[in-house]
């Protein structure tokens, strides 16, 4: 048995798919294990009638012999292979106890062995394989080649690996989206379903982002390339994904550790028990037959693959729910966190300005939709975050805008424009005008932004913006208090009186804000040093400190820094905060099967060692015991592959 399950390699898919996507599954007998394990078993069931009859053995011998070679030669070679590098393979050993099984005359045992061996390899490749599968199939929904558009508007298919940040594509009604990036015109409905799971589709139109992979409905979209192809979502699940199957837990390397000592002393013990009975006048038979079925049922196989499958299946459905986790040792550290550290902007907030509020002064003769409409209008040609969310406001209200003329911008001030014939000023200090004073403050005690609207020299009325909560904070804050028996913390380097108004709409009451970098380092050191396994969750540069010395850091993919998602272990990339409770709840199952399995194992060869010294335990009994709990096992481990894993974990770390 291999002591690792590693996915086969995945390759992008070329032909161009735009109707909906087949999920592919590898053929058995697209695996050669499984190839050679089918000729294996069908020689020895074309030897076994003829043995069985009385035929003469040179009908069934060569049959038999067959069966040998074409089961038993990869991992005898394999075995071989390590052998020369010192290091002695659970695989060698099962080939060995079959020669020796034939080698005193039980040849059709030897064979049994053989065929059962490579049927569990087979199945062991085929889990595997499947693995990558669920994998591979996320490549499977981009298509081949995207329409890009050149600058004098004239159309070129080009394969989607040639995109570059800043081309414009064109995605008619019916295609799939061949890149990530935001809409620049027209209005469609997107089917998201493969990407962030939301049942139906969702109406995009200008300022819009958009996935690689998405079924465009029935308008036509101009979007402008955000990321590279091989920085999409869907490259970056399948790249990380494909980067944790090749680390090892803990777990699993103290396994593979005490392998080789295991085996050893299974080698010496298979000497003593064919030794001992020989030097007390047992037949030599008796004695070979009984240590050959001892070498088979005592070998670790199944302990070897107790750790890796369950592992390596819950960051495969991890990474098919948009977190990746770079990681085996990530997957199961995550699940080990008795205590949480949340970063507020980007994390617990969105990360950009929305309107709150629109407050008309009294004497402005305008009203909410009026106010807005004059300051949107105003701010329109602004690039500043809170323009944006001001005329994001009155979009969704949707208010039609004038066009703003004479337009200026001052830093730190405000942005100047005729509007209708109307001086319109956005952005004056709100404190300087005593008709604004009182409504200011209420604002700022709110934890708003007061944004101060001026017409023709007057005071008109004010906005308020902050950065609104997201929607699934205060569950998910619950959750994590739930999942590690403590309340998350909240440190953040906003002030204090904001950080305190999220913190209460959070259900956070361990707040410390006004911090620097080093500040949320040494926050998150105090707390490792009382004991506590820290999980910390953010998105910024500042983040990075915090996140590299924590037990296990979680970046906020969307809109996180570089540098914070290169530091952190795991990152979520659609930015839904509530499936950092689930990815922990997932990590704690992963590790319970873990020890199922590792017990699964123990029981097995401790049961069949048992039978076979105390008393006489059948060669092809032993077989099937030993090679039944392997493939136990490893099919135990991959549970965690199904989309039921994923919901039981959500309803556990969001319940």
């Amino acid at each position: 048995m291999t002591s690792t399950l590693a996915p086969h390699p995945v390759e992008r898919a070329k032909p161009a798919r735009t109707g909906p996507v087949a999920r592919r599954r590898t053929r058995a007998l697209a695996l050669p294990e499984a190839r050679w394990a089918a000729a294996a078993t069908v020689f020895f069931l074309l030897a076994l009638p003829l043995q069985l009859t009385g035929a003469p053995a040179w009908s069934w011998g060569p049959l038999y012999a067959l069966s040998y070679v074409t089961g038993g030669w990869e991992p005898g070679w394999e075995g071989l292979k390590a052998l020369k590098d010192r290091t002695l393979d659970v695989d060698l050993l099962m080939v060995v106890a079959a020669l020796g099984a034939a080698a005193i005359g039980q040849v059709m045992d030897g064979a049994l062995l053989i065929v059962i061996f490579a049927t569990s390899g087979a199945l062991e490749a085929l889990a595997t394989a499947r693995t990558a599968d669920s994998v591979r199939g996320l490549l499977d929904l981009a298509p081949a080649t995207a329409t890009r558009l050149a600058p004098d508007g004239g159309e070129r298919t080009v394969p989607v690996d040639e995109l570059a940040v800043g081309d414009t594509v064109l995605v008619r009604p019916g295609e799939r989206l061949g890149a990530d990036g935001r809409v620049l015109d027209g209005a469609s409905e997107v089917d998201q379903a493969t990407i962030t799971g939301e049942p139906l589709p969702v109406a995009k139109g200008q300022g819009d982002e958009v996935f690689a992979g998405t079924l465009n409905g029935t308008g036509a979209l101009r979007i402008r390339v955000e990321r590279d192809a091989s920085d999409s979502v869907i490259a970056r699940i399948v790249r990380m994904v494909q980067e944790a199957s090749e680390t090892k837990a803990p777990t699993q390397l103290f396994i593979e550790k005490v392998e080789q000592r295991y085996s050893l002393g299974m080698v010496a013990a298979t000497l003593a028990v064919f030794l001992v009975p020989l030097s007390f006048g047992a037949q030599l038979t008796d004695a070979l037959l009984r240590a050959m079925t001892f070498m088979i049922v005592a070998s670790p196989c199944a302990v070897v693959l107790a750790t890796m499958p369950p592992l390596l299946s819950a960051i495969a459905n991890a990474g098919r729910h948009g977190v990746l986790v770079k990681s085996a040792v990530v997957m199961e550290r995550i699940g080990q966190a008795d205590a949480v550290a949340l970063d507020k902007t980007g994390t617990l907030t969105e990360g950009s300005p929305r309107v709150t509020d629109v407050r008309p002064l009294p004497g402005s003769g305008l009203d909410e939709d009026g106010l807005l409409t004059l300051a949107a209008a105003a701010e329109r040609p602004s690039e500043h975050p809170l323009a944006r969310a001001v005329v994001d406001a009155a979009r969704e209200r949707g208010l039609d805008l004038p066009e703003a003329r004479d337009f200026t911008s001052a830093p730190g001030v405000g942005v100047t424009a005729l509007v209708g014939g109307r001086e319109v000023q956005v952005g004056a200090p709100a404190r300087l005008l005593d008709d604004a004073i009182g409504t200011a403050g209420e604002l700022e005690e709110a934890g708003r932004t007061a944004v101060l609207v001026v017409v023709d020299g007057a005071p008109a009325g004010l906005l308020g913006l902050a950065d609104r909560l997201r929607p699934d904070a205060a569950a998910t804050v619950t959750a994590l208090a739930t999942l590690t028996g403590a309340a998350p913390a909240l440190l953040t380097g906003d002030n204090p009186r904001a950080a305190a108004h999220v913190a209460a709409e959070a259900g956070i009451d361990d707040v410390r804000a006004g911090l620097l970098p080093q500040d949320k380092l040494a926050a998150v050191q105090e707390m490792a040093s009382a004991g506590r396994k820290v999980l910390v969750v953010g998105d910024g540069v500042n983040d990075a400190p915090a996140l590299a010395a924590a037990h296990t850091g979680v970046a906020m993919g969307r809109a996180g820094s570089d540098l914070a998602l290169e530091t952190a272990d795991a990152v979520i990339v659609r930015d839904e905060l509530a499936a950092v409770p689930t990815t922990v709840a997932l990590s704690r199952r992963a590790r319970g099967l873990v020890v199922q399995n590792l017990v699964i194992a123990g029981v097995f060869i401790a049961g069949l060692v048992v039978w076979d010294l105390a008393g006489t335990l059948p060669l092809p009994l032993g077989v099937a015991g030993h090679e039944g709990s392997t493939v136990l096992v490893g099919l135990n481990g991959l549970r965690l592959l199904r989309e039921t894993a994923w919901q039981r974990a959500a309803a556990e770390g969001n319940g």
